[in-house]
C-alpha cells in the first residue's frame, strides 16, 4: 500500500512538472520528459517511468538548442583548410576536447563552433560542451 502511495505521488509530481515546464514554452524539457518517461517506462516499468521522466526533464533543460540565426551563421561559414579530427564520439551533450580552437558567434557570444571530424558543431565555449551537430 505504501508503494502505491509513494508511486502515484511521484506519478503525480512528475505530471505537474511537466505541465509547468510546457507552460513555459520549454520544448526541450518537456521532450526530454517524455523520453525519459518512455525509456524509463520500457526499463523499469510505472516506476521507471517515473523516475526517466524526471531525469529526461532535467536533461531537456540542461541543452537548449541555440537560436535559429547562429544555426544559419554556422551553416554559411565556409569549411576550414585544416581538418579538426578527434577520437572522441562527437554528440549532443559531450564536450569538445580543450585542444579544439572554437570560433565565436558574432551574433552570440554564448555560442562558439567548430567543424570537427567533417560536421558542423555548435557549442557553448566555457565548457567546450556540443549543443547541436549540424549534419
Amino acid at each position: 500500500m505504501l508503494a502505491k502511495s509513494l508511486l502515484s505521488a511521484a506519478f503525480v509530481a512528475a505530471l505537474s512538472s511537466t505541465a509547468v515546464f510546457a507552460d513555459d514554452h520549454n520544448d526541450s524539457v518537456v521532450t526530454g520528459a517524455a523520453g525519459g518517461a518512455a525509456t524509463g517506462a520500457i526499463v523499469g516499468g510505472p516506476v521507471g517511468a517515473v523516475v526517466g521522466g524526471a531525469v529526461g526533464a532535467v536533461a531537456g533543460a540542461a541543452l537548449n538548442p541555440p537560436p535559429r540565426q547562429v544555426v544559419t551563421y554556422v551553416e554559411q561559414q565556409p569549411m576550414p583548410a585544416n581538418p579538426v579530427i578527434v577520437e572522441e564520439v562527437v554528440e549532443v551533450g559531450k564536450p569538445l576536447p580543450r585542444t579544439v580552437v572554437l570560433t565565436p558567434v558574432p551574433e552570440n557570444p554564448k555560442y562558439a563552433f567548430a567543424v570537427v571530424n567533417q560536421q558542423r558543431v555548435i557549442v557553448d565555449p566555457n565548457t567546450y560542451t556540443v549543443v547541436q551537430v549540424l549534419r
